[in-house]
């Protein structure tokens, strides 16, 4: 099966841009070519370029986007933007050339200016970033601000949402060229406030790069991609890169995870805390006042001395946090406590797809289907599951191939000391040998808890069937890893693949 990628997001009408202007306010020099000549939009590879394009191309890891840019000019590219490695790979071109060193750390401005992303024009913008949370959190803050009558937008893992129009994503954060076109047809449906997922890659990549976010939240920090950093400093560090005055006006952090205090030393803007935690001070204290199999009931308190009361349609003190994370959020964004506690009286009117959606229907046993893949999110699940389910909980899961293989032994420790019965299957093995992927995860399993029910089943196709089988009326499985996606990546190949759909046919299949 061909890879089916989401387009690019683009506005629909775009002011041409002269290149002369570009290289006045954007420090450009013209090599060749005449700068009176105008763009209508800007990409940085040839599979997202439309006519009218600026092309620019940045030094990779691999290559250099130099070697594209003929294909760039036939696709439409009507100037081209390098370093000077770049430049001295073209000869003679169709298309004015111009040099900026160091492309990548411009790419945003450039874009911003391009499509017309000025200051004063911005909607309200909220990024959250976070090892887990931080799709939640965005889902929760869109849902408010809905209620609070603001005409949103979304972009995160799962999806990106403009005005009520939903599309599939590409990244968790979009490369510094699309978000910026995003946020521009954001702009063209008149949306008003704008909740953003940035994960770290994205700050160290400068995805971000272009934009100033209102206010920006952290949610938690644990063990997860040290694949991609050194250690957890690192990864911290990070993170701590959108508390900066030239990413965010003002910060919310939560305490919940033990990585909160560094983080806050880290922080260069005004900020504000929030817990979940009894034996924890923080301005926002969260109260978890009930919860259900499909609902938790919580009390946010303001320093104002304020209580607002509000409930949502998922389990956990996790989610009870990340929704006192998003009041704080929009408080610190100047919606007052009044408007926000009359918005959500009744509830937060929030759907996350892939976090811990109950997937049976009344009178089954309960699947959960989830997109934790680190042992906090599974931590947290588990217990969150736990306290919702009278019977046993089995567990269902496997590991990401070619990812931070450290964390693994921890997944599965969590995993069979916070169950009853553990089910080990396969993930996205990419290409790594899932047999020896699913071996470390028994292995770490069984010494954790020798004495544990470990099943160890492939494909997750029959994972999912042996897991039902195991349960009756009053039990749960949480089947973590897949939540919203729809596919598996094995050798390179997105096969179609749904969690939801396999569970649901298993129970179907069971008589449930």
């Amino acid at each position: 099966m061909k890879e089916q990628i989401p387009p690019t997001l683009r506005p629909e009408k775009v002011l041409p841009v002269s290149l002369q202007t570009l290289v006045e306010t954007c420090g450009l020099e013209v090599v060749s070519g005449d700068s009176s000549l105008a763009v209508t939009g800007i990409s940085m590879n040839t599979g997202d370029l439309r006519v009218g394009d600026l092309f620019v191309a940045m030094p990779g890891l691999k290559t250099h986007g130099a070697n594209f840019t003929g294909k760039a000019i036939e696709l439409g590219a009507v100037a081209v933007v390098s370093d000077s490695a770049g430049l001295a790979m073209l000869g003679d071109l169709t298309v004015p050339k111009l040099l900026l060193e160091r492309p990548r750390q411009h790419l945003g401005a450039l874009a911003a200016f391009v499509y017309g992303n000025h200051p004063e024009v911005m909607p309200k913008l909220f990024g959250t970033t976070g090892t887990n949370g931080k799709t939640s959190t965005s889902y929760i803050l869109e849902a408010i601000l809905r209620q609070l009558g603001e005409i949103t937008g979304l972009t995160s893992t799962a999806e990106r949402h403009i005005a009520g129009e939903i599309i599939v994503s590409r990244l968790t954060t979009p490369e510094s060229t699309e978000m910026q076109a995003l946020i521009a047809r954001m702009r063209e449906k008149n949306v008003t406030s704008v909740a953003v997922e940035v994960s770290a890659q994205a700050l160290t990549q400068l995805r971000v790069d272009g934009l100033l976010f209102d206010v920006a939240g952290f949610t938690n920090l644990s063990h997860d991609h040290l694949d991609d950093y050194a250690d957890m400093a690192e990864y911290l560090a990070a993170k701590a890169e959108l508390f900066q005055p030239d990413r965010a006006h003002r910060g919310v952090i939560s305490l919940d995870s033990e990585y909160a205090e560094q983080f806050m030393k880290l922080a260069n803007i005004p900020t504000v805390t929030v817990t979940v935690r009894p034996d924890l001070k923080a301005d926002y204290k969260v109260v978890v006042t009930d919860e259900l199999p499909g609902k938790t009931h919580f009390d946010v308190h303001t320093p104002s001395g304020a209580v607002i009361k509000s409930s949502l349609p998922m389990i956990g003190a996790h989610m009870a946090s990340n929704a006192g994370l998003a009041v704080a959020m929009l408080v610190q964004a100047g919606f007052t406590e009044e408007r926000i506690a009359t918005a959500i009286a009744d509830g937060i009117n929030s759907y996350l797809p892939g976090r811990t959606e109950m997937v049976s229907e009344a009178g089954a046993p309960a699947v959960y289907v989830d997109f934790g893949h680190s042992p906090d999110a599974f931590l947290n699940t588990l217990r969150a599951v736990r306290k919702v389910t009278k019977g046993k909980v089995v567990m269902l899961f496997g590991a990401d191939g070619d990812r931070d293989a450290t964390k693994r032994p921890a997944m599965a420790t969590v995993a069979v000391t916070n169950s009853d019965i553990l089910v080990i299957t396969d993930h996205h093995p990419r290409f790594e040998d899932p047999a020896s992927i699913r071996a470390t995860l028994v292995s770490a399993a069984r010494e954790a808890r020798p004495d544990g029910e470990i099943y160890e089943v492939s494909p997750p196709e029959d994972a999912i069937v042996k897991a039902v089988s195991l349960v009756e009326p009053g039990d749960a499985i949480l089947w973590a890893g897949p939540g919203h996606q729809d596919y598996r990546d094995i050798r390179g190949v997105r096969t179609p693949y749904s969690a939801r759909a396999l569970a649901r046919q298993a129970l179907k299949d069971a008589g449930w």
